[in-house]
C-alpha cells in the first residue's frame, strides 16, 4: 500500500469517527433542546417532539457510524477516544429515548385514566391553570376512551373501603398527601373530593388528579381519575399514576 492510500484510507477513518461524534452531539443536544424550548416558552409542544425525534434519528445514524468506524480502524489506537466519546453520549441519548419509544408503541393514544368510565371525577379547581396552559380539555372523551382505556388497563377500578365516608376520605386524603410529588390543591371533605396535581420530571408536563370518596352501603367508594394537560397521549403515565395511589391506598387500608 503506498503512502497515498495510507493517507487517503486514514483520512476516511478520522472522518467516520468526526461524524460519529458529531451525530452523538447532535443527538445529546436535541434531547436537552427539546424540554428546555418547551419550559422556557420558546419551543411549541410540536416542535419540541420533532426535536426528541431528530434527537433519536441521529443517535441510530450515529451508532452505526460509530460501528462502522470501529471495523475500519480495526487494531489501530488513533481514534478510539473519539469514538468511545461517541459511544458514551449514544447510549445517555439511548437510555432516555429508549424506554420512550417502548411506552409509545404499547401504551394506548389517549391522556386521561379513571376508574369510573361511565361517571368519572370531575376536575374543578385546577380548571383555571389548565385554561391559563391552553391545556386539552378537562371533559372526559366518552365511550371511545372508555374502551380503550378497558382493553389495555383492565385493572383499573374502584376502591371499596369498609369504613364511612368520613374515615374512608381521611384515608385518601392521607394517602394522597404521601404520594410522591403529588401536589394537593384542593380539599372538599363534604363532597368527597380531592384534586391533586403532578409535574413531569423531564418536561415539566402538568397533569391533574381528582380523587372522589362517597358512601357505598356500609363503606365507601373510591374512585381517581388523572388527567394530563397537554398531548394526545401519556406513555402510560396517568395509569401507573392510578395504579400507585391504588396500591397506596388498599395499603393503607389494610
Amino acid at each position: 500500500m503506498t503512502a497515498t492510500e495510507t493517507a487517503q484510507r486514514g483520512g476516511w477513518r478520522n472522518r467516520l469517527s468526526g461524524i460519529a461524534f458529531l451525530l452523538a452531539a447532535i443527538s445529546v443536544l436535541a434531547l436537552g433542546a427539546a424540554p428546555l424550548g418547551w419550559r422556557m416558552g420558546l419551543l411549541p409542544l410540536k416542535a419540541a417532539f420533532e426535536l426528541l425525534a431528530l434527537s433519536a434519528i441521529a443517535a441510530v445514524l450515529g451508532g452505526v457510524t460509530a460501528a462502522i468506524a470501529l471495523a475500519v480502524w480495526r487494531r489501530r489506537l488513533e481514534g478510539l477516544r473519539i469514538l468511545l466519546l461517541a459511544g458514551v453520549l449514544l447510549l445517555g441519548a439511548g437510555f432516555v429515548l429508549l424506554p420512550l419509544r417502548i411506552a409509545m408503541r404499547h401504551a394506548p393514544a389517549i391522556h386521561d385514566i379513571t376508574t369510573d368510565t361511565s361517571d368519572p371525577p370531575v376536575i374543578i379547581t385546577a380548571l383555571r391553570a389548565r385554561q391559563a396552559e391552553h391545556a386539552a380539555s378537562a371533559a372526559y372523551g366518552g365511550p371511545a376512551t372508555a374502551a380503550q382505556q378497558r382493553a389495555a388497563y383492565p385493572d383499573i377500578a374502584p376502591v371499596i373501603l369498609p369504613l364511612g365516608a368520613t374515615k374512608a376520605f381521611d384515608l385518601a386524603l392521607a394517602t394522597a398527601r404521601g404520594m410522591p410529588h403529588w401536589k394537593i390543591i384542593a380539599t372538599d371533605p363534604s363532597a368527597g373530593r380531592i384534586e391533586a396535581s403532578e409535574a413531569s420530571f423531564w418536561f415539566g408536563f402538568v397533569d391533574d388528579i381528582v380523587i372522589r370518596v362517597a358512601a357505598d352501603g356500609a363503606g365507601s367508594r373510591v374512585d381517581i381519575r388523572s388527567v394530563s394537560r397537554q398531548g394526545k397521549g401519556d406513555l402510560g403515565v396517568n395509569a401507573a399514576r392510578v395504579r400507585a395511589y391504588i396500591a397506596a391506598l388498599r395499603s393503607a387500608a389494610g
